[in-house]
């Protein structure tokens, strides 16, 4: 298990050295995709799609923040197609993610771990712990690409991931979206009480896990 919160931490760094990068450069921050999304929707609404599914599907390599580009581009976009946008652009990324690491992780993962053992025991583990890593994912930035990027390179059947992928991000994506898209400037109220609420769900989520991953023998430390 050490081996694979080794691994989880090493590729969290590197994402999360984008999101200080960002940050640092005054990039993708919260108050540049609200700029970009209200521009885009004095074009059309075919504009605020792309600008939705485009800034989702680079959280694979740029940390960007996901529930406020699914809660305004719902808002601007309606319930249905801020969804199928959020839901477009994360899979984008998630599925992303898994092919890259799984066409080529396998090399990176032994210049990290260069015992054949540990890398098998890793693999085991994540075999065990994975499902409800990708499900809970959402509870923390990073946390999506880092599982998506685990299960390809831990060579987890696609159909596996995806289905567990969808169990958490669905419920997930259409909640922000329906929050958004029953928002308004004057009434913020449904997406600021969406946000809270699925981070809680998610955290409380981690919380059962994560004890039950101890009483198991195992303990989490993500």
């Amino acid at each position: 298990m050490k081996t694979l919160l080794k691994v989880m931490l090493t590729i969290a760094a590197i994402f999360a050295s984008t999101f200080i990068l960002g940050r640092v450069l005054g990039i993708l921050t919260e108050d540049n995709v609200r700029e970009w999304l209200e521009i885009a929707s004095t074009l059309s609404a075919l504009t605020v799609i792309a600008v939705v599914v485009g800034l989702l599907a680079i959280d694979l390599f740029v940390a960007v923040p996901t529930l406020t580009i699914v809660i305004l581009g719902s808002y601007f976009l309606g319930f249905e197609m801020g969804f199928a946008a959020a839901i477009t652009g994360s899979a984008i990324a998630a599925f992303g993610g898994y092919s890259i690491c799984k066409r080529w992780g396998e090399t990176a993962l032994a210049k990290v771990i260069r015992d054949e053992n540990q890398r098998a025991e890793m693999r085991d583990a994540f075999t065990s712990h994975g499902p409800g890593m990708i499900m809970l994912s959402r509870a923390a930035p990073i946390l999506p690409e880092v599982t998506a990027c685990m299960a390809g390179m831990t060579r987890m059947p696609l159909l596996r991931f995806a289905i567990f992928w969808l169990v958490g991000t669905l419920p997930y994506m259409g909640i922000a979206a329906y929050a958004g898209s029953v928002s308004t400037l004057d009434d913020p109220r449904p997406a600021i009480f969406a946000a809270l609420g699925l981070y809680s769900v998610m955290w409380t989520g981690w919380f059962i896990y994560r004890k039950f991953s101890i009483k198991g023998g195992t303990q989490l430390l993500v």
